[in-house]
């Protein structure tokens, strides 16, 4: 009797929050949206895919090139702007531009999704240099970007979409790409309790792998050879050849599990801008959800011991 209500209890949350979740907002074609890193990847995608919704796109690019292609394959209404998010005086100019095309509507919706991966390697063969040019575009460069444009966000009482990962909750690399999630997941959470009294929601996407120009093999292994290259023998001694060739087999293995249907990303950010009832966080992709969340709940040796059986042999030198 308790299994049969329980069963019919589940049900019926099931069926609440299935139907919840469909319902969208009315009038999207008179909603503007700023996505950044639209060149390539989920971003590219993501203007695509909300134009094709009807919505008013400014798709923020950082070459001419990236946004000269997504004109072409796109309709009258997607506007470009070159923008460099870790330069405060692009950021600004682009606030500026933003403004004068959304006037007193406002901007619905402003995606973070600009950023980078590289460098990634052991913490330990890394410079001060190679943190903070990471963490300037991707954590940095979503505040300036979110602050210099949040008075359009509030007239509108928009969202804020900000793309974090998975690498966010649980941090499994070294370099300054989980330091940059982790902040970026800290400051959405600041932001929505801020922001909540003026009616704009904030919403985190945290995606698994996926195949984006972010991170791709060749590239991984480049900066991994020159990070190597680049350390005194003491330390090339300590770790050992096996280790950096270890290393560099992980991260090709890692990669190659990546999900090549970046839609399942770009479905997360439409449903955060026009869900009349959006989540706090997504987690797209099967690794995220099946692997890397759970583990991140695991208490902390625990969570040690699985990475560490993920992670490369412990180097020669090592005690």
């Amino acid at each position: 009797m308790w299994l049969l209500l329980l069963g019919v209890a589940a049900a019926l949350i099931f069926l609440y929050r299935w139907n919840r979740q469909k319902q969208t907002l009315e009038n999207l074609t008179n909603k503007y949206v700023l996505i950044t890193g639209c060149d390539s990847g989920f971003g590219n995608l993501a203007a695509k895919q909300l134009d094709a919704r009807g919505l008013k796109v400014l798709a923020a690019c950082l070459t001419e090139k990236g946004a000269e292609e997504l004109k072409k394959e796109t309709s009258s209404r997607l506007k470009t702007v070159i923008v460099d998010v870790s330069d405060s005086e692009s950021v600004s100019k682009a606030a500026e531009w933003a403004s004068q095309i959304v006037g007193n509507a406002g901007l619905w919706g402003l995606v973070n999704n600009a950023g980078i991966g590289l460098p990634v390697g052991p913490n330990a063969w890394m410079k001060k240099e190679h943190f903070v040019k990471v963490i300037d575009i991707n954590l940095l460069g979503t505040v300036d970007v979110t602050l210099k444009l949040l008075p359009l966000i509030r007239k509108a009482k928009g969202r804020i979409v900000n793309v974090a990962s998975i690498m966010g909750r649980i941090s499994l690399l070294g370099g300054g790409y989980c330091l940059s999630k982790y902040g970026v997941e800290a400051f959405s959470d600041s932001l929505r309790r801020e922001l909540s009294c003026f009616g704009i929601k904030v919403s985190i996407i945290e995606p698994g792998g996926f195949n984006t120009s972010i991170i791709n093999a060749n590239a991984c292994k480049k900066s991994i050879e020159q990070l190597w290259d680049n350390l005194p023998a003491e330390t090339k001694e300590s770790y050992g050849e096996q280790y950096l060739h270890e290393t560099l087999q992980k991260i090709e293995e890692l990669i190659k599990a990546n999900s090549p249907k970046l839609y399942r990303v770009t479905n997360c950010m439409e449903h955060a801008l026009t869900a009349c009832h959006p989540w706090t966080r997504y987690s797209p992709g099967w690794d995220a959800k099946l692997f890397y969340l759970p583990l991140s709940y695991l208490p902390t040796f625990l969570a040690d011991y699985v990475a560490s059986r993920l992670a490369p042999s412990p180097p020669k030198g090592a005690a």
